[in-house]
């Protein structure tokens, strides 16, 4: 019964907070907990962690706003000048390249015995063989055949050219007043033999043998005037240089001999004119088999102009004139 005899209403003024036991157990343990006390603990370090971003050392400058300005006139040309001039140098670079790939490709062509063998001319004769022509190497199977008659009707053009200049000449026997015919007949032989070749007879043999619609083109056109040419001949206009059937029948009474003559001719030119008209025929049958189109024969004959370097040089050269007269006037 003695833990009921402590008044709870008794007078607390005699009671020491001091004596308590929880603080006389810390005051009396000797250790000096305020100088342990630290505010910047070690593991707080940590807890401030970042990349820090320094303060810019370089002065702010105001923006300053440029007026615009319009470019001169003259920079303008100084411009397109220096644009032209860039341009040309290119092409005299791609120039020089197609003319090294040019001599390769003759050098190869060396090597390999692929030598210019017409006209076959002797090797002592000052002039050398102009063209390389090999039917079976460069020529189809299918075109050879075609592409052969074509060159044997050339030849034949050059014979009866020949024998027209032997017929005008024995009619100018006859009386002075032919003369112009032989004059003519000498022209017509010295003309037409080389330009027959040149116009209609290589561009056929290029369209067979790379399949080139620029070439096909061009030998219908020209080949269509060399029909009309071998119609004019076989005719025989007087004055006209041919010995052709009107000349020929008209001499046959006053000499038989020399009116002879002309009338083979008049025949070789007719044979000429029917020999082109059927070649003609089969020419164009084999070109609308061949997919040639004149879209095809502009690409070629654009893609050609380009890559010349003549037409190369005279373009650069004309642009660069025309912007040194733009620049003079200017100043």
């Amino acid at each position: 019964m003695s833990g009921y005899d402590d008044n709870p209403f008794a007078d607390s003024s005699n009671v020491n907070p001091f004596q308590d036991p929880s603080v006389t157990q810390v005051t009396n343990s000797g250790l000096d907990h305020i100088g342990q006390f630290n505010p910047f603990p070690e593991n707080q370090s940590g807890s401030i962690s970042g990349q820090t971003i320094p303060a810019s050392t370089v002065p702010s400058q105001p923006a300053v706003l440029q007026p615009s300005t319009d470019p001169s006139p003259k920079a303008t040309v100084a411009a397109a000048q220096a644009s032209l001039q860039k341009q040309q140098e290119e092409l005299e670079k791609k120039a020089a390249d197609l003319e090294r790939r040019e001599q390769q490709l003759q050098s190869r062509g060396e090597s390999t015995g692929k030598e210019n063998n017409w006209p076959p001319l002797p090797k002592f004769f000052p002039i050398n063989p102009c063209f390389y022509q090999d039917f079976s190497e460069e020529i189809p199977r299918e075109y050879q055949r075609i592409c052969k008659n074509i060159y044997y009707l050339w030849m034949f053009h050059c014979v009866t050219l020949f024998l027209n200049l032997l017929a005008c000449l024995a009619y100018f026997t006859l009386a002075a007043d032919y003369g112009v015919d032989f004059g003519l007949s000498i022209l017509w032989l010295i003309l037409f033999a080389p330009c027959s070749f040149m116009c209609w007879y290589r561009p056929i043999y290029k369209a067979f043998k790379s399949d080139s619609s620029f070439n096909f083109f061009f030998f219908f056109f020209v080949f269509f005037c060399q029909v009309v040419v071998f119609i004019i001949q076989s005719v025989g206009i007087p004055k006209w240089g041919n010995s052709g059937w009107i000349v020929s029948l008209s001499i046959i009474g006053s000499n038989p001999a020399v009116g002879a003559v002309m009338m083979v001719v008049a025949c070789f030119f007719t044979a000429c004119a029917v020999l082109s008209v059927i070649l003609l025929k089969m020419v164009h049958s084999h070109y609308r088999r061949t997919g040639a189109s004149f879209q095809k024969a502009q690409q070629e004959f654009s893609q050609g102009v380009i890559t010349n370097r003549t037409f190369q040089t005279a373009a650069t050269s004309a642009a660069t004139s025309a912007a040194a007269g733009t620049f003079q006037t200017t100043n």
